[in-house]
């Protein structure tokens, strides 16, 4: 027998499969997986000398896994967590980044950036960048908001979320809304087609060819868009759409009419039309709260498919575009799913109120 003796290694059922897992998984680290083969190896009873040839490693590294394993067992194949570099930057000093970045503006800009901070803080750019990680803060990034100041927001909201989630019986609920100015625009010189590897490109610049006005109403139950284009925004247009409505819908039904406060909804003809249509019920939004109306997201989704991208040559051209895409969208409409209760919603606007009035402006 050649050598020092060996401790003999004997391995347990349950070590046996964690050690073949740890060999055979994909995502183990190549140093765990070969330090389970080379126990494995040597549990089934072979020399050390061999267990290097057959793994292609030295008999040093062999016998070092193999006496680990015998005083450690299996946690001794994993790597201990290594300490690491010391600190550099000690708690004073993020909490003033922290501060900085919170409560002051650089002099020469509206918002701190990495290198603008670190150089006031004299330190490197990377250290600030991990500090803002770690406290997730990004100055770079805004968002916007408004609240209603609606007095009414409370009672409207409420109507109009129990019509979405308990509409009426034998009853038409329709979001109804303009989308006005849509330009019809054309670029400066013709559209490079889309190519493996290169993005469809197009002029900067473009030229103006007029404006339309898209009049809507969305039944919240089908998801049908019923659409009128009209090339002014004014009471009358809009007294056409409601007669164009008033004939569309079945003469048994009622027909509720969620809408905003703008002010071609309230001209005197057009109440006047509404106190002579008993069955038409008015619900509008609280100010300032257009994301209640769901044909806004309608719109949202006629842009990104149809008009932001488009190049029309003509007012004319621009309605026929739109025209094709209500007559395909209403040849399978999807209803939007309207899933937030009016508890919901008010809940979640408290919490951001408490939130942005704790935060010191």
């Amino acid at each position: 027998m050649r050598g020092r003796p060996k401790a003999e290694l004997v391995l347990t059922q349950t070590e046996r499969e964690q050690l073949q897992s740890w060999a055979r998984r994909r995502k183990t680290s190549q140093a765990l997986a070969m330090r389970s083969r080379i126990v494995l190896e040597c549990a089934s009873g072979l020399e050390n000398q061999v267990v290097a040839q057959r793994l292609d490693t030295s008999p040093q590294t062999v016998s070092k896994w193999r006496n680990r394993f015998v005083k450690m067992r299996v946690d001794g194949l994993v790597d201990a967590p290594r300490p690491g570099a010391p600190r550099t930057i000690d708690d004073a000093r993020v909490d003033a980044v922290i501060a900085k970045t919170l409560e002051e503006q650089p002099m020469n800009a509206t918002h701190w950036s990495t290198r603008l901070l670190a150089r006031d803080m004299k330190m490197s750019a990377s250290a600030v960048n991990r500090i803002w990680r770690a406290f997730g803060l990004q100055p770079h990034r805004q968002e916007t908001f408004k609240l209603s100041t609606d007095p009414q927001f409370v009672a409207k909201t409420r109507d109009i979320i129990g019509l979405y989630l308990d509409p009426p019986e034998r009853a038409l609920v329709l979001c109804v809304d303009e989308k006005s100015q849509i330009q019809a625009l054309d670029r400066t010189q013709p559209i490079l087609p889309l190519a493996p590897g290169i993005p469809e490109r197009r002029t900067h610049d473009y030229m103006r060819h007029g404006t339309t006005t898209l009049f809507a109403a969305l039944d919240i139950a089908t998801g049908e868009v019923i659409g009128q284009l009209h090339r002014r925004h004014r009471g009358s247009e809009f007294l056409k759409f409601l007669r164009t409505i008033d004939g569309t819908a079945p003469a048994e039904l009622d027909v509720h009419l969620v809408m905003d406060n703008y002010g071609t909804h309230k001209t005197p003809s057009v109440r006047a039309w509404l106190a002579r249509h008993p069955r038409f019920h008015v619900h509008f939004t609280p100010t300032s709260a257009s994301w209640l109306n769901q044909v806004e997201r309608w719109f949202a989704t006629l842009t990104e498919r149809q008009i932001r991208r488009g190049t029309h040559r003509s007012t004319r051209q621009l309605e026929a575009a739109i025209r094709r895409y209500l007559d395909q969208y209403n040849t399978d409409p999807k209803p939007f799913v309207w899933t937030k209760s009016a508890d919901d919603i008010m809940a979640s606007i408290e919490r951001f109120c408490h939130r942005i009035s704790d935060s010191g402006h």
